[in-house]
This record gives C-alpha cells, structure tokens and sequence, in this order.
C-alpha cells in the first residue's frame, strides 16, 4: 500500500499493511535532532504518511522587526521565546465593530500560485490543504480572548458577525483549494484548556457549531475527508463533531483524555490521529517507554484502522532526542 492508501483505508476503518502516522517537529526539537543524527536531512527518512500544504500568505505577512511577525490579517505575533507560534501583541478590534477593518482577499491569485506544483511534491502521500487558526482562534486573535469571550455574553450579534466572517473566508479558500487533487481538509482551532472547553459546550454549540458544519460541508459535498485540530479537553463535543462530518480528530492528547476509551467508545464513527504524549512521555519518559506506549497505541488504537500514529503535538524542544528517535525506530521498524 501506498501512504496515501493506509490513511485512507484507516479512515474507513479498514486495518491498513501499516499503521499510518505522521511527525513533525517544532524548530528547537528539530535543531536538537540535526545535532543528535549528525544530519541536517534526518527527516527525509520519516516518510511520513501525510502531507499538509496552505495557501499562500498575503501581503501583509512578514517579520517586522526582530522577533516579531505580522500574519495576513494583520495581527502581529511576538515570536521573542516562542519562534514557532508567539504571543499576539496588538488587538485590532478593540471595539465591537468591523468597520474599518478590512479582512485579507482569498481571491488574490497569488493565494493558490504554484498550488498545483507543491502537490506534485506529496509523493504518494494522503494531501490535505491546511487552514490554521480557522475560527474561534482567528476570532480571537482579532479581537481579543477576554473580549471575544464576554461578546458571546454581552454581544452575541457582534460575536456572530464576527464568526461569520471568518468563515466566509475560510469558505472561499477551501471552495478554491477543493478545485485541485486534495485528499482532504484539516482545519486548526484550540478549543479547549487541560480541564474543559474555554467557552463551555452550549456557547461552543451556539457560536462555533454552525460555522464549523459550514466549512466542513464544503469538503464532505465533494467526497473529502475533514480533519480538525483543537489541543485540550474536549470531550463533550465529540459526537457534535462527528454529526457535522469530521472523519480525523487530533491532537488526541493522552493527558486529557483515555485514548482508549476513546476508541472503544466512538472508534467505529471517528478516527485519531496523534495519542503520543509531549507533555509527559517525549520529555521525560524513556526510550524504552516510548516504544512500548507506541507500540500499543498502533496495535490496540490502530486495530481494524482508525489511527494515524503521531506526537499529540509538534515535538517540543524539551523531548528528549533518544526518545524522538526510538519513536523514529518504532515506526520504521513496521
């Protein structure tokens, strides 16, 4: 089987030749790994089984001054410790209105160009256009978390407004990208915190769900798999989520959930993609551990397919390298 086709025989729930599985790294941990491999190609040898392309960023994108960079909308991250994600530093919705707010256009031809070139590079692998910070995170980072929080109370118009927008957004970029040789969409937004959903299930149900089914629709009218992202504990939105067509969940955080309760219990309707912990086991467990919890989590997650084996996030810098590389070992062992 090719990679493409172990994923996707996994989403159908079928048992792949392979358990599929995908790593990726932050910049610090694949520092670590060039020095501790001696070799600045070490991940060529991964061959991963997924393959994740966005569209282009817009005019406003770039690094402003040292350490801090500007995204497309405008918002301005400070990338001073973390250089992989950053703090938002300014608010460009200090008030409730989007006037005068002008969002980026996702019908700049310059947002697919050489799209079809950057395919060409997957290699046989399962292709999902990208789209990060799709929602309640892109809302966010606009207008603030405490703002955009006490809007959905006090607001709940303008909190709307501001939601819908995004999605048009999303909308049209995932419409365009759908035009091209995709195998799915996969669609970043943190929800949830170590004990719960930030907002709450009935806020998340009002203000997030309907938006979200939108932008899945998209994929799933057009025969593609939709899988989402969101770190903490979500639980209680699971079956919400599989109701609005989502085929893939990650990051599939051990720490906040029983993986596998989770498969036993909506394994037959969902499929997980992560499980290997980077909060405990990649930094502070052993290579030994690492291979044993991977090797289950393929044999008893990845039973009758459903899993794509991966770190429940990119690899921090903390993990341990003989870790990172028994991790390595047991995947390419299969």
């Amino acid at each position: 089987m090719t990679n493409r086709e172990r994923v996707w025989a996994s989403l159908r729930h079928e048992q792949p030749d392979r358990c599929p599985y995908t790593i990726g790294f932050t910049q610090k941990a694949r520092q670590n790994m060039v020095e501790y491999f001696g070799d600045a190609d070490f991940a060529a040898r991964l061959n991963n089984c997924m393959y994740t392309i966005a569209a282009n960023p817009g005019p406003r994108q770039g690094e402003i001054e040292p350490g801090f960079w500007r995204d497309e909308f405008g918002v301005i991250w400070n990338r001073t410790v973390d250089r992989d994600i950053g703090v938002v530093d300014n608010c460009l919705l200090p008030e409730r209105t989007l006037e005068g707010y002008e969002f980026p256009d996702p019908y700049d031809p310059q947002k697919f160009a050489g799209f079809g070139q950057r395919l060409a590079a997957s290699k046989g692998r399962f292709v999902e256009f990208a789209i990060g910070f799709s929602l309640f995170e892109r809302a966010w980072t606009l207008r603030g978390m405490e703002n955009l929080l006490v809007d959905m109370l006090e607001a709940p118009q303008f909190a709307h407004q501001l939601l819908e927008a995004i999605c048009d957004y999303n909308c049209a970029l995932v419409e365009q990208a759908l035009e091209y040789e995709i195998d799915g969409v996969h669609f970043g937004d943190d929800w949830g915190c170590q004990r719960g959903l930030i907002m709450g299930p009935d806020m998340w149900r009002e203000f997030l769900k309907p938006h979200l089914a939108r932008q899945y629709g998209l994929a799933k009218a057009r025969g593609k798999a939709v899988s989402i992202h969101s770190c903490g504990m979500v639980t209680e939105v699971i079956p919400d989520l599989i109701e609005i067509g989502v085929d893939l969940f990650n990051p599939f955080q051990p720490e906040v959930m029983d993986v596998y309760w989770m498969k036993r219990t909506y394994g037959d309707r969902l499929s997980f993609w992560g499980g290997i912990s980077t909060q405990q086991l990649l930094p502070y467990g052993t290579p030994q551990e690492v291979r044993e919890v991977a090797r289950r989590m393929m044999a008893e997650v990845g039973r009758d397919g459903g899993y794509v084996l991966a770190p429940a996030h990119s690899i921090p810098g903390d993990a341990k390298p003989e870790n990172i590389a028994a991790l390595m070992e047991v995947v390419e062992e299969q």
